[in-house]
């Protein structure tokens, strides 16, 4: 079965730098889409970064410049870089997957990790 682990949270201060991992297992599709989302506590949850098969990319606004998706083919890894981080971003991220060949439209994911929580102190 497909299984999604993240790892690579943390608390950092206002400004600081962390890198987010997410090991996929379980697949062996050639099409998908894969994404970040995060969200923080009373907050819905919302989309941080997609990438899909062919390594387009798409980012909320609130993010652009500061945060790149990646993944790592061989590795199976997706990561998520976040610079420049603020005490908005502090949420619990989530890594989800879905065997489509397009991030978009936004597609239903269908499998998703437990999630990792990064803090962000001013």
């Amino acid at each position: 079965h497909v299984q999604l682990v993240e790892s690579g949270g943390g608390s950092v201060q206002t400004g600081g730098s962390l890198r987010l991992s997410c090991a996929a297992s379980g697949y062996t599709y050639s099409s998908y889409c894969m994404g970040w989302f995060r969200q923080a506590p009373g907050k819905e949850r919302e989309g941080v970064a997609t990438i899909d098969s062919d390594g387009s990319t798409s980012y909320a606004d609130s993010v652009k410049g500061r945060f790149t998706i990646s993944q790592d083919n061989a590795k199976n890894t997706l990561y998520l870089q976040m610079n420049s981080l603020k005490p908005e971003d502090t949420a619990m991220y989530y890594c989800a997957a879905v065997f489509l060949s397009y991030c978009n439209p936004p597609p239903d994911f269908a499998y998703w990790g437990q999630g990792t929580q990064v803090t962000v102190s001013s």
